[in-house]
């Protein structure tokens, strides 16, 4: 099988050299996910496309739903080749991939042409035109708005016939950009604007500060681990935790109730500045969003960047808060977000809008910083490949593993919906529902705890965690379904 992938349309004008750089890293990055799959995928590069063959039909699906996720890609096409004999030999082809659209349609045939022929592509079009009308009953060719358009390419001795079109990310190749770190609460602000700098090329590391208990941080590690898996190109990044349990508890005890939550931020900005050396990243990235909290009018956020020399990206600084959701509900991160368990310690009752610098650092003057240089110095970086792995570890236990179920088990499929819908589980005879794991808790069927359900969810992990937790709850007659 064979796809062309065309470029992003901003790469197209860039000079020579730049635009040589970003289309040698998208290759790479379609070579890096593909090659999960079918280590012997082909990947190669050109000016104008990038073309992708493997031997693998069967896989098909998977790399469109993959290549539909790769940044930098504004669109690729699956494509039949075949050797040129003839236009006559042409239309055979095309009556294999489009003779049954073509009854009763109203069509149009696009030929582009490179190469030494004896014929225009104005030629092949009216040539292969007037021919699948006839030879397959078409109603009639409409060059303007047709109601099927048959796409078809003579290169030299090769033909093509393209089957789909499928509309990819846009942006630039992630990794051809340099590196920030997200400041990820697992909300839809800070998976969206997570999203959009990888999006734009930037490989992206998270950071996640953890205010109290692992509810969250293990929330924050799957939707960091989605945005990763899903949008990443698989390059190698960074998820940091940074315990700020203490802090919190340092700015309750020391700092003016109104003062709270500006004071917050400047601890997290401060932090996040002497972590991001580490990683050689030249931005910090937030999701916050002019005037949509307390915290976020433009008084408040230029007092919380002085504590920092670091550039702080806002990408969704003027977006309104249901376009950013529109947006978390296209990637996919919307449900995560809506099911995220929150820490509400910090809330003021009356939170200042206006914060003056005097104030602010008289309120500080009490914070004792060795509390801040502590949280930082017990940080914890693990690589975003092992971090569902590392969740695992939080939750050690014995977790019965089933490979074929010989009783009266309930299979529940906790994946995300989107997985689902592409990859349906079946099993012989077994009943299956289909529970993501973020909603898992609050759906659970507590009266129906003597009999055993089996948590899937492909690889293993997520599954264990998750049994792992609920058995830790107790409840019972909980198991991991790992055909």
């Amino acid at each position: 099988m064979k796809f062309i992938v065309k470029f992003f349309s901003e790469i197209t004008i860039k000079s020579r050299p730049v635009r040589k750089s970003l289309v040698k890293q998208l290759r790479q990055n379609i070579r890096q996910v593909l090659r999960q799959y079918d280590e012997d995928v082909v990947v190669a590069g050109n000016w104008d496309f990038i073309e992708i063959q493997s031997n693998k039909d069967e896989l098909r699906a998977l790399f469109t739903n993959k290549l539909a996720d790769i940044a930098g890609i504004a669109h690729f096409q699956f494509i039949r080749e075949f050797e040129f004999e003839s236009l006559d030999a042409v239309v055979e082809e095309a009556i294999k991939s489009y003779g049954d659209v073509l009854q009763g349609a109203v069509f149009a045939v696009r030929v582009k042409r490179v190469g030494e022929h004896d014929f225009s592509s104005v030629d092949a079009e009216r040539h292969i035109g007037g021919c699948l009308k006839a030879k397959c009953n078409a109603l009639a060719v409409r060059l303007k708005n047709p109601d099927v358009l048959v796409p078809i390419e003579i290169r030299g001795q090769k033909g093509w016939i393209v089957e789909q079109r499928i509309e990819g990310l846009g942006g630039y190749p992630i990794g051809s950009h340099d590196s920030v770190l997200s400041l990820i609460s697992g909300g839809f602000d800070s998976t969206v604007s997570s999203y959009m700098t990888m999006s734009r090329g930037l490989k992206t590391h998270f950071c996640f500060f953890n205010l109290g208990g692992d509810a969250h941080e293990i929330g924050v590690k799957q939707v960091s681990w989605y945005l990763w898996d899903k949008y990443g190109s698989n390059l190698g990044v960074k998820f940091i935790t940074i315990p700020f349990e203490e802090v919190v508890a340092e700015i309750l005890t020391k700092v003016d109730n109104s003062q709270m939550g500006v004071i917050l931020k400047r601890m997290m900005l401060r932090a996040a500045s002497q972590v991001m050396e580490e990683l050689g990243a030249k931005a910090l990235v937030t999701g916050e969003s002019v005037a949509q909290v307390s915290s976020q009018t433009l008084v408040n956020l230029k007092v919380i960047d002085q504590v920092t020399d670091e550039l702080v990206l806002r990408p969704l600084v003027t977006m309104d808060k249901q376009d950013i959701i529109d947006i978390a509900t296209k990637i996919g991160t919307e449900d995560f977000a809506a099911s995220m368990p929150e820490y509400c310690g910090v809330i003021s009752v009356k939170p200042t809008t206006r914060a003056k610098i005097p104030k602010i650092e008289h309120e500080e003057s009490r914070f004792d910083f060795s509390i801040l240089d502590a949280a930082v110095a017990n940080a914890r970086s693990v690589s975003i490949r092992s971090v569902m792995a590392d969740v695992e570890k939080q939750y050690q236990g014995d977790v019965p593993l089933v490979r074929m179920p010989v009783g009266d088990e309930i299979i529940i499929d906790i994946r995300h919906p989107d997985e689902i819908e592409k990859q349906p589980l079946k099993v012989s005879g077994r009943p299956v529902v289909a529970i993501p794991f973020f909603t898992l808790e609050k759906n659970w069927d507590e009266s129906n705890n003597q009999q055993m359900r089996l948590l899937y969810c492909g690889k293993g992990v997520m599954s264990r965690i998750h049994a792992s937790h609920l058995l830790g709850k107790g409840y019972q007659n909980i198991g991991v379904y790992l055909p």
